[in-house]
């Protein structure tokens, strides 16, 4: 296990029994990267720096928000929230949404969320500035048997957003985001789009313009 963590390539799956992973991800030299733990394969993910992917964050954020206030939709955000079935797979999304009536049962404290007792959210969202091909596959693959009901990646240098909605363990590509009803994929790419020449101050007006036409 030491010799594990000595040589170990962050941003790739490595074969990893659960205890590893958990020694791993929880010693203080990993405390500013991400884990994922998925059919028996780790993978310790550096934590994103640039401001690009920082911006479409906060947007994203901002967007989904903004819609559930207009639409009176309960909801409750959380921004890099780990969610863990013991044994089996952890994640930590750039973004977790508990949406409606899962609203109220959006987990408190510090500690990882524990699958195995507490409610999983709605809506995962990773936003992918250099992990596009993993967060298109082996995540995909771990959210579809985390059973989360729709999950989105933003592919930050191609200004575009992959929503699936998430059935039986399997996936399919959506343009209207069924957890948030008749949320337009393309107004949140659209979005990002205009983030890029304008703050999110007048890209939060557009949005509510959009939102309550």
């Amino acid at each position: 296990m030491i010799q594990l963590q000595e040589k170990l390539t962050t941003n790739t799956w490595i074969k990893a029994e659960w205890d590893t992973y958990v020694s791993t991800i929880e010693s203080p030299k990993h405390e500013q990267h991400q884990g994922y733990y998925y059919n028996g394969y780790m993978r310790i993910e550096d934590m994103p720096i640039g401001a690009d992917h920082a911006s479409d964050n906060g947007l994203i954020y901002l967007a989904v928000t903004l819609f559930c206030m207009v639409k009176g939709i309960p909801i409750q955000g959380l921004i890099g929230c780990s969610y863990r079935k013991t044994e089996v797979r952890e994640c930590q999304p750039d973004i977790s949404f508990y949406i409606g009536d899962r609203a109220n049962l959006v987990p408190k404290g510090k500690s990882v969320v524990n699958l195995d007792e507490q409610a999983i959210p709605n809506l995962v969202i990773e936003i992918s500035n250099t992990t596009i091909n993993d967060d298109l596959g082996a995540k995909r693959f771990l959210y579809e048997e985390m059973g989360v009901s729709e999950y989105w990646i933003v592919d930050v240098q191609n200004t575009l957003i992959y929503a699936f909605e998430i059935i039986d363990r399997g996936s399919r590509r959506i343009d209207t985001s069924l957890v948030l009803p008749a949320l337009s994929i393309e107004t949140i790419t659209e979005a990002l789009n205009r983030s890029k020449e304008s703050d999110q101050a007048q890209v939060g007006q557009w949005l509510m313009s959009q939102f309550q036409g």
